[in-house]
């Protein structure tokens, strides 16, 4: 049996990529894996109670990342904590997957945790951007990341989400001059199988006349949106016909310049549609009526949704160094040096001009074979039954 760490997961609507791998893990281990929190009320680490279960498991996202707590579960906590409950874990697992980045709290919390756990302890990391582009993240991101990289030394393992993932924490380490650190494996994360089988270019009747652009991810800084509305009106200026539909919830701290031009742009009447983070069905709706995606992010631990539309047939325009160079080296995608505005602006008007092209990345999309979330789970529970219980 492996312990899930799920404290944040368990109490947030937000499905970020860490929400949604966190998520999956839970799914795909099945009775593998027991879901645990922190229960700051309590005091305690528990078992997730059927409220937090049945959250997990909701499809409707949320607009905000933050944790939500009901009256109930804090006055239990409390409670609980009165009666004497709240003295940890009854249990001793095999292992231990933190698939979030944990508060400090929780992290200072993590002892106790480690203590119910015989086998080795894993953490999956993401990525080092609050370092590498901190003029994009929340500054309380920022602040808080050099510890969060000092407590993953604590760990057994650190499987990182790509091979520039690894790298970098590797380096970072490197450059603190520690020489004692946890093995660390790059495994690329799974994809959910389409629901539907990948749709064929010689069958457009599910596209609208004219052509839809989408672009899903959070909006933020670091995902660049900006620079793609400016790529999208210039095209406008110049009479290209296309409509451009968003998908994301909004970060505000660094998203506040791309939401206030999205504003202006729909004021301006440009076909510009945000629908915000949406849920499962409506996701699938959106990849059946583009043309083909455009992630404009200037740096990504993975890029989930560049093979996400890749899975479903649709090619792909993004960044072709980092990660999201990994993702892209297969095929379906449309890669471009740099993501400014000039670039993203040439390879749309490629794409909407060029059918032959668009199809050759279609038929590249179609033919990859792609890892899926149960292939993630075997690599990763495989890893972590090589890993040595390091001291401490």
């Amino acid at each position: 049996m492996l312990l899930l760490d799920l404290t944040h997961t368990a109490h947030t609507r937000a499905r970020t990529g860490i929400q949604r791998v966190a998520r999956t893990l839970w799914s795909r281990l099945g009775e593998e894996a027991q879901p645990v929190c922190l229960d700051k009320y309590l005091g305690s680490w528990r078992k997730l109670d059927p409220w937090e279960l049945e959250s997990l498991a909701e499809d409707q996202p949320g607009t905000r990342r933050g944790t939500r707590w009901p009256l109930r579960a804090r006055l239990g906590g409390y409670l609980g904590r009165l009666g004497g409950r709240g003295r940890g874990l009854n249990t001793t697992a095999g292992g231990l997957i933190v698939p979030e980045i944990p508060s400090r709290s929780v992290s200072r919390a993590h002892p106790a945790l480690f203590a119910a756990v015989q086998g080795p302890r894993t953490a999956i990391f993401y990525d080092a951007l609050p370092l590498t582009h901190p003029e994009f993240t929340p500054q309380g991101t920022v602040a808080l990341f050099p510890g969060y990289l000092q407590d993953l030394l604590a760990f057994d393992g650190i499987a990182a989400i790509s091979r520039d993932s690894r790298d970098a924490l590797l380096g970072y380490w490197e450059w603190l001059g520690v020489r004692d650190h946890p093995p660390v494996e790059a495994i690329t994360l799974g994809l959910a199988a389409p629901p539907a089988p990948r749709p064929d270019p010689g069958e457009p009747a599910t596209r609208p006349a004219v052509a839809t652009v989408l672009s899903v991810g959070t909006i933020e800084g670091r995902k660049n949106h900006v620079a793609l509305l400016e790529a999208c009106e210039r095209l406008w200026r110049r009479g290209h016909g296309f409509g451009l539909r968003l998908i994301g919830m909004a970060q505000l701290e660094t998203g506040g310049p791309a939401l206030a031009r999205i504003d202006e742009l729909k004021r301006a009447g440009r076909p510009l549609r945000y629908d915000g983070p949406v849920g499962d069905a409506e996701l699938e709706e959106a990849y059946s009526e583009c043309a083909f995606t455009v992630y404009p992010s200037l740096a990504e631990g993975f890029g989930l949704p560049v093979l996400e539309s890749v899975a479903r047939g649709r090619a792909c325009v993004c960044l072709g160094r980092g990660a999201l160079g990994e993702v892209a080296l297969e095929g379906g995608c449309l890669a471009v040096p740099s993501v400014d505005a000039a670039s993203l602006e040439g390879a749309i008007a490629c794409l909407l001009g060029d059918p032959g092209r668009l199809a050759g990345l279609e038929a590249e999309a179609r033919a990859r074979v792609l890892k899926s979330w149960d292939d993630y789970v075997r690599e990763l529970t495989g890893w972590m039954g090589s890993l040595k219980r390091r001291k401490g």
